[in-house]
């Protein structure tokens, strides 16, 4: 009787050792396993986690294969989503702010993203984020491209005519002022779009680039180079209902998961535009950058358009875009 009395207490113990891991769902929408940077950060705080032994685990469901790319800010900050890898813009719709963190010309390369991050202008935004449920654990910026089935993008004037997808409101408005035809879609349907024929072009950023395989579609790819018009804003994000569950030994060791990946991606996502170029020529396709002259252009452009439009429609919005221009 005694040895089934240890043996059931036995039992007891690993169903509430069990029961007492908590386990988190991570979703984004990029390729898992292919060397996609945001995919890589957050399969790295899993691993982090884990590792902090404070009974927490994450399930990384990469590829869209837990929510689709538009659903996971709500989802998010509802709390029925934990962790997410999430382009910010994608949320604009219901924060219109939000487009600030992908307005063409803003950032123009990775040392002025990185004092952004810290910056009165991202302060104001990081405040929306926390006022809506959320938390940024892990600040990331990606450069961007641009490729097109037609010809190469470079002054303005060479996408008249092209139906290209813009990432976010504020690129297609200043794509549209240049004669270009609009199609909103997440960078996980441009290849099928390229393939089908809705898009002759295509901007995003120089890692979905190369993990979408977009070179096996494109004629022309115009890379970043000295005059960056592309960058965004693609954090990790963390649900604040999901933060406050957790306890205190939890929550430090994800705060910590997300400082060792910001730094991981800092360290890399530099190398990610000459990865792209190295894809792309591989495959054949011409590789162009725009000169000084065309990046002036666009940003005149984009000035009279999407800047423009986003003073005028959103509260605040002149004031934000003065405080990102005020960083040097």
């Amino acid at each position: 009787m005694l040895g089934l009395g240890v043996a059931m207490a036995a039992i007891t113990f690993g169903a509430v050792s069990a029961q007492a891991e908590t386990i988190l769902k991570a979703s984004h929408q990029f390729p898992g396993g292919k060397g996609d940077i945001r995919d890589e950060m957050v399969q790295l705080i899993a691993k982090e986690v884990e590792a902090a032994n404070v009974d927490l685990k994450i399930q990384v469901f990469p590829g869209s294969s837990l929510y689709k790319p538009n659903d996971q800010w709500n989802a998010l900050t509802r709390g029925l989503l934990d962790l997410t890898s999430f382009p910010l813009d994608y949320a604009s719709g219901r924060h219109p702010e939000f487009s600030a963190t992908l307005m063409p010309g803003l950032v123009g390369n990775f040392d002025r993203a990185m004092r952004l991050n810290d910056s009165p202008f991202m302060a104001d935004i990081k405040k929306i984020i926390e006022d809506q449920g959320a938390m940024v654990i892990s600040d990331a910026w990606l450069s961007g491209a641009f490729a097109s089935k037609k010809n190469c993008i470079t002054s303005p004037d060479t996408i008249k005519g092209q139906v290209i997808r813009a990432a976010g409101p504020a690129f297609e408005e200043m794509l549209a002022e240049a004669g270009a035809s609009i199609a909103s879609m997440p960078s996980s349907e441009i290849y099928s779009g390229m393939q089908t024929g809705v898009l002759d072009a295509a901007n995003t950023s120089s890692a979905s680039f190369v993990s979408y395989r977009l070179f096996e579609q494109a004629k022309c790819l115009t890379a970043p180079g000295e005059n960056a018009l592309w960058f965004m804003y693609e954090p990790v994000l963390l649900s604040k209902q999901t933060y406050d569950k957790l306890t205190p030994e939890q929550q430090k060791a994800l705060l910590a998961a997300g400082e060792k990946a910001e730094a991981f991606f800092n360290e890399e996502v530099r190398k990610g535009d000459q990865v792209m170029i190295d894809a792309y020529k591989n495959a054949g396709v011409e590789v162009v950058e725009m000169s000084k002259s065309d990046y002036d252009a666009w940003l005149e452009i984009a000035k009279q358009s999407a800047y423009k439009k986003f003073a005028e429609k959103v509260e605040g919005g002149d004031k934000l875009i003065e405080k990102a221009l005020a960083v040097e």
